[in-house]
């Protein structure tokens, strides 16, 4: 028997966005504005199953990741259903642990795996499919600088200061060390 994997569009402050869920949990929460293009590499990436629009049964699933969007911190209470190597997901599990407010930084990470190279890790974090629930917008530059986001630099920021807005301390780990940044000033400051 194939598996199913059901997704819906919904609409944020940061624009459209899609959500899939196997029967497990939530595969994929992506930002994009091009409906059919999305669809179409869901089905590339889940070839094996059959990709099928829910826009009714996933309301809840919708509401929830919406608000979660709109309020950084609010736990949608939607198990994640993630697919990867050992590796990727053990990053991405790394990822989830940063908390809201909080950022961390690609050599800090690579450091906790044991390497020192943290161009791998930069890999796995480019290739997160579940959006602001893996919060990889949470990883920054060593410099406190805001780096790539599989999802715009925009939206990186945006979440960022959204974050920072909400009361959170902004706490820059590095290696273990902890020092406190400024973090959107120095992201307005290399705009």
């Amino acid at each position: 028997m194939r598996e199913i994997i059901r997704f819906a569009w919904g609409i944020s402050c940061l624009k459209d966005f899609i959500v899939a869920m196997s029967d497990k949990g939530l595969v994929a929460l992506e930002f994009s504005s091009h409906h059919s293009a999305m669809e179409d590499a869901l089905r590339v990436h889940f070839p094996e199953a059959d990709v099928i629009d829910s826009q009714q049964e996933l309301s809840d699933v919708l509401e929830r990741v919406s608000r979660t969007i709109e309020v950084p911190g609010v736990d949608p209470g939607v198990t994640l259903d993630l697919r990867g190597r050992a590796y990727e997901v053990a990053i991405w599990s790394m990822l989830r642990a940063i908390p809201v407010g909080e950022t961390t930084n690609y050599s800090a990470l690579a450091a906790k795996l044991g390497t020192r190279d943290a161009r791998e890790v930069t890999e796995v974090i480019a290739c997160n499919p579940i959006a602001v629930l893996v919060p990889c917008h949470r990883v920054i530059k060593k410099d406190g600088s805001i780096s790539g986001y599989r999802w715009g630099f925009k939206r990186k920021r945006e979440l960022l200061a959204r974050e920072q807005r909400s009361g959170a301390a902004n706490t820059f780990k590095d290696a273990g060390t902890e020092q406190r940044s400024t973090l959107m000033a120095h992201a307005d400051a290399r705009l």
